[in-house]
């Protein structure tokens, strides 16, 4: 995301299992793919060679299939597993220099997980486990309580705080789970295959949720997934990982439109591509522009019926409305328009009952370009 701050820099890391792990940085090792090395020297390379900058208040899909090493790159940043080599930064400090104290401390004060077991006390109320880790950090029985209620409110349990997790369902009680990471108010929240355990009904409101949550208060979300519907949905960026190593790091778009090899073409050739590729990536300039000084010159000389609809525009290219074929006039402030961000999905039902092409406008107003069902149709079939 660009013009945000990174607050998590990883730098190079490897992480490998097996005696002498540091054998697996030799350059002749490093050549070798994971079966090879595994194969000449018996280690495993869970993580090999990765670089990435995460921004403060984005969500980062890290995601992939079984064993590609995700999860043990979770487990990095927040210093639950130490590399082999390289360096996990949070906030300008390399965790490997923390002392064990500081690790601690920044794990209460700045991290935050949701694991995909609820992990949750069964002797516990939903209440008390939503405070535990407040408890764990020495926060007051009082001030604790208070916060997890909130953190429980927020997250649709204000009504369930007595219950037991065994009187809650599964996504009640990830919910659960989810409040007790939201109530140490962590400016990180680390979250591994937090979802996957669920049905998906329920996992799709979790992901609403999220989304919600997020939208209120922005926070940065390192999210674990294998799921590629679930990482479109919800990630601003999406590192694909394989056999240790990341593929490609973008946006769903750039992923999906320009995948940096054979490899992330074939991981998302099922995507709906309507649900990521947004109209202004497709927009073509409008066949008919007038420059609203000169609109009112015709207005004046009394001369304003025209062949087709003509979007209009100021000095600086701000949109300003459309200009019927009638010669009336509709404003940019009442008259349909998409802006920049909208999917395609989103956009086809104003698209298909526009009586024109839409406008699609930036966030400062400026035209774009305008989008036609045909245009809409032929970038569904030529991406």
């Amino acid at each position: 995301m660009s013009g945000m701050t990174p607050l998590i820099r990883i730098d190079k890391l490897w992480k490998v299992f097996g005696e002498h792990p540091e054998r697996a940085l030799d350059d002749h090792c490093q050549s070798m793919d994971a079966e090879q090395l595994n194969a000449r020297t018996g280690l495993k390379a869970a993580v090999r060679d990765v670089t990435l900058s995460i921004s403060s208040g984005e969500i980062f899909v890290v995601m992939g299939l079984s064993g590609s090493g995700k999860s043990t790159l979770l487990r990095m940043i927040n210093g639950l597993i130490l590399p082999t080599g390289g360096e996990v930064s949070v906030d300008g400090k390399p965790i490997t220099q923390l002392a064990t104290g500081e690790l601690q401390k920044l794990r209460s004060n700045k991290m935050a997980m949701v694991f995909q077991s609820f992990a949750l006390f069964p002797q516990r109320t939903a209440l008390e486990n939503a405070a535990f880790g407040l408890e764990v950090a020495g926060v007051p029985r009082q001030k604790r309580l208070e916060k997890a209620r909130e953190a429980l409110e927020r997250v649709g349990l204000g009504k369930d705080l007595d219950r037991l997790p065994q009187q809650l369902s599964g996504g009640m009680q990830q919910r659960v789970g989810l409040a007790r990471a939201l109530a140490l108010d962590p400016p990180i929240l680390l979250m591994d295959e937090a979802f996957s355990a669920l049905d998906p009904l329920i996992r799709r409101e979790m992901q609403e949720q999220l989304l919600e949550l997020q939208a209120e208060s922005p926070r940065t979300i390192v999210f674990i997934s294998h799921d590629l519907d679930e990482a479109v949905r919800l990630g601003d960026r999406i590192a694909l990982m394989k056999e240790g190593k990341v593929l490609q790091c973008g946006t769903p778009r750039e992923l999906l439109c320009k995948p940096a090899n054979e490899q992330v073409r074939h991981f998302f050739q099922d995507v709906d591509a309507a649900s990521v590729i947004t109209v202004d990536t497709v927009a073509e300039s409008p066949a008919r522009l007038i420059n609203q000084s000169d609109l009112r010159q015709l207005q004046i000389e009394g001369d304003t019926a025209i062949e087709a609809p003509t979007c209009i525009v100021d000095d600086r290219n701000i949109f300003k409305g459309v200009l019927q074929k009638n010669g009336k006039i509709i404003p940019a402030e009442t008259g349909p328009a998409l802006i920049a961000e909208t999917t395609i999905r989103d956009a086809m039902k104003s698209v298909a009952n526009a009586p024109y092409p839409l406008p699609v406008i930036g966030s400062d107003q400026r035209l774009i370009g305008v989008i036609s069902p045909r245009r809409l149709l032929r970038s569904m079939i030529l991406r």
